[in-house]
């Protein structure tokens, strides 16, 4: 079965680009026919020449990160975008969130060369411009068109600095709208993923390309074949259902974090060896203290001894989950136990571990990682920057900052108040997680 991706705006287009390139360099990696054909049926179709194109669109209101895109995948040499696959104006969105325009025929073209459709994957920003506005419009008409299709919403959320000066407006908007579209979304915030590169890849001047390239990483981790409980020796046919029936249960939890170790320079992963033991008892207090990456971990968070565990917003508690992936790639895999990851009460007392958490397994190692895990998970790890982001939006709505710039676009301050109200009762939700 075969993923269609819908790579909106500038961040959309350009984590997708870098992930393509990640998932196509992994399957094409030493011998692996079983795995790498998957993997291709998956993301690219082929041409009769055989050359592999990306079961892609690109969307934006400008063509230049789009060219860009398209120029680059077809320099690697290994895979290209269809050369009819994108979609631009001549001028720019600008930071309207109403704007939105019709990318449907491109979709029906898309799916319409899959044998058979796992899902959808809308890659975007939350922040401002094509990505929020029109990646929010494009996800309402992917489910008009396919309402019994899986869609996971992959979102990039910006600098709690800023990158615009209403992105918390758009992000309020673009995600109280998402939450009634999508059946996941993934999560990966600019601070975090900027601070692996800072601190655990050792890049001195950090670009664009170099957390887009750990974005991909990150979700090529996840993505990429693997073995499930079910899938009786044979690569999972369905990835985004599988990922949606392990981790989406209730409507009303959708949020979705990840996290993936080890995590270096590459110039250190030949010096490097790892344990499955010490792997995944890092992995395990990342989980329960909520802490995104493995250098920093709070080692003193143990899970609570009582049912009394709702999640304080100021920090330091422990961080119970709904739901958990966890994900295993490399050497000697089938001797990997789960680390506690399955352990009762990391989660809610209302679902059982056995339904909680689920394991996928392969034994080809990942981006050059001769061990790695990741571990996606549905928990409270999101609360704390979702209530920060609603908080500074209402603060500012409160005083009507810029409201007059999206009233002219026929956005009203009840929808603002619907928006904020959904939101809320997320977080309440999320909160309540015991």
């Amino acid at each position: 079965m075969s993923v269609v991706t819908v790579q909106l705006g500038q961040c959309g287009n350009q984590v997708g680009q870098e992930l393509f390139d990640t998932i196509c360099s992994d399957a094409q990696e030493g011998q692996r026919k079983t795995y790498s054909a998957a993997s291709c049926e998956r993301f690219f179709h082929q041409t009769a020449q055989g050359d592999l194109v990306a079961r892609a669109l690109l969307v934006d209101m400008e063509p230049k990160v789009i060219n860009r895109s398209m120029s680059m995948a077809a320099k690697s040499g290994r895979w290209s975008y269809g050369a009819s696959s994108h979609f631009s104006q001549k001028q720019g969105s600008g930071n309207n969130w109403a704007n939105g325009d019709a990318v449907e025929e491109m979709v029906r073209r898309e799916v319409e060369r899959c044998d058979r459709l796992a899902g959808l994957i809308a890659m975007m920003s939350v922040a401002g411009g094509t990505g929020s506005g029109v990646g929010t419009y494009v996800t309402q008409c992917l489910r008009d068109i396919y309402p019994s299709s899986f869609i996971l919403n992959h979102l990039t959320w910006p600098y709690g600095t800023g990158e615009v000066i209403v992105q918390n407006y758009n992000s309020v908007l673009t995600l109280a709208h998402l939450y009634q579209l999508s059946d996941a979304i993934l999560v990966h915030e600019n601070d975090t993923v900027h601070r692996i590169c800072s601190r655990l890849l050792n890049i001195k001047h950090i670009s664009f390309s170099d957390v887009n390239r750990v974005i991909a990483h990150q979700l090529g981790s996840i993505l990429q074949p693997a073995l499930t409980a079910d899938s009786h020796g044979a690569y999972s046919r369905n990835p985004l259902g599988e990922l949606v029936s392990a981790l989406a249960c209730h409507p009303e939890y959708k949020l979705l974090s990840l996290c993936t170790i080890p995590q270096m320079a590459s110039s250190s992963i030949a010096y490097s060896t790892f344990s499955w033991p010490g792997l995944l008892k890092h992995l395990r207090q990342m989980l329960i203290s909520d802490t995104k990456m493995e250098e920093g971990i709070d080692w003193q968070v143990r899970p609570p001894a009582d049912s009394g565990r709702s999640r304080s917003l100021t920090g330091g508690s422990f961080n119970t989950s709904l739901a958990n992936l966890l994900i295993l790639r490399g050497k000697d895999v089938y001797s990997a136990e789960t680390g506690g990851i399955d352990d009762p009460a990391l989660y809610t007392s209302w679902l059982s571990s056995k339904e909680a958490f689920s394991l996928w397994k392969s034994p080809v190692p990942f981006n050059k990682y001769e061990k790695s895990a990741t571990l996606v998970s549905n928990s409270q790890a999101l609360l704390r920057p979702l209530d920060d982001m609603v908080g500074k939006a209402w603060n500012m709505f409160a005083s009507r900052a810029y409201i007059h710039q999206y009233i002219k676009f026929g956005i009203s301050e009840e929808d603002f108040l619907d928006s904020f109200t959904s939101l809320e009762q997320v977080i309440s939700s999320y909160s309540q997680l015991c």
